[in-house]
């Protein structure tokens, strides 16, 4: 690269999603009402679990946990999404950048962490339900989350410090993305950019496999202890209690595989494809997760009934003072 054409940047411009710039009015709308159904759903579920004290249990605190998760991880992208949408508002600072960068990929990184930890949770009981007050105690689960935690801040810290110690020449400062992804900053600039490639490709794959790996091992052991009981109504019920975590899981991971997959090996596929691919593994759990376990779970499913019931009658009372009146 000849270095004339390289030049140090204090700001990127993000591009939306290159190739339907005349459709981004019309693709804010689903983008908006997933944001305001992924913040609603998750703000329920987390009030939910902190109000019943029937909730303060290892799988509803993992719950919240992953919850408050996919709040932050949707606030991250959603809102500079929109504004670009909405008002071309392209431009974002090169540390505003990184620091979007840090979150999203950290935030997934610990939503992973959490998903693990809730298969060894649903282990514990399905396959030593005797010990499982015991080995799952609230400092315990709170350990875990922790630990997920750190796991996402110390495995994801190093891509913004690779970009901001070794890459600061850029060919251009377009992202042709709709938020900073690691790879679309990286790829801009003039500087060598194997180890920061090589870090996120073997950190990604590192996190996605291994994480991967331990959910299935978690889970072959819960199927071969549940086909070994006697009753049907016994092995029903216990395949229940995980079909709420095998279909969050399903919906994490399923998107950000086919995601990684078509970036590193679709090189046919539009840049359009590749960008919508990458912003649904980041839509898509924060809304589906809340409706999964909503409908899946009893209790919740049941706290969730009494508030709309609470809401409604409160806003029947309201409307009857005013002189309306509801059929």
């Amino acid at each position: 690269m000849n270095n004339s054409s390289c030049f140090t940047l204090s700001t990127f411009i993000l591009s939306g999603i290159p190739g339907l710039e005349d459709a981004h009015i019309w693709m804010s709308i689903p983008f908006f009402l997933m944001y305001v159904m992924a913040l609603v759903g998750n703000s329920a579920i987390i009030i939910i679990i902190k109000t019943e004290s029937c909730l303060q249990e290892p799988m509803y605190m993992f719950l919240a946990m992953l919850a408050t998760i996919d709040m932050v991880l949707s606030t991250t992208t959603i809102p500079k999404m929109l504004s670009i949408f909405w008002f071309s508002s392209r431009e974002i600072a090169v540390k505003s950048c990184l620091v979007q960068m840090f979150f999203i990929h950290s935030l997934a990184t610990m939503e992973s962490g959490i998903f693990l930890a809730m298969a060894f949770d649903r282990y514990v009981a399905i396959c030593d339900p005797l010990r499982h007050t015991t080995i799952l105690t609230n400092p315990v689960v709170a350990k875990m989350g922790l630990m997920a935690v750190l796991r996402g801040v110390v495995y994801i810290l190093p891509l913004p410090l690779l970009i901001i110690t070794r890459l600061t020449r850029y060919k251009t400062n377009v992202i042709s993305h709709s938020y900073c992804e690691h790879m679309a900053v990286v790829k801009l600039s003039c500087d060598d950019i194997s180890i920061s490639n090589f870090y996120g490709f073997t950190i990604g794959l590192f996190v996605l496999i291994l994480d991967s790996i331990l959910i299935i091992v978690s889970y072959f052991k819960i199927v071969r202890v549940v086909l070994s009981l006697t009753s049907l109504e016994a092995r029903l019920k216990s395949f229940k209690t995980c079909s709420s975590h095998i279909c969050a899981i399903l919906a994490f991971y399923t998107p950000i595989t086919i995601s990684s997959l078509t970036h590193r090996f679709g090189h046919n596929v539009a840049p359009s494809v590749h960008i919508l691919l990458a912003n649904f593994y980041l839509l898509v759990p924060p809304v589906l997760n809340p409706v999964v376990y909503a409908v899946r779970t009893k209790q919740i499913r049941e706290r969730i009934s009494h508030l709309v019931s609470i809401i409604w009658v409160k806003a029947g009372y309201s409307a009857d003072m005013t002189g309306g009146c509801i059929e």
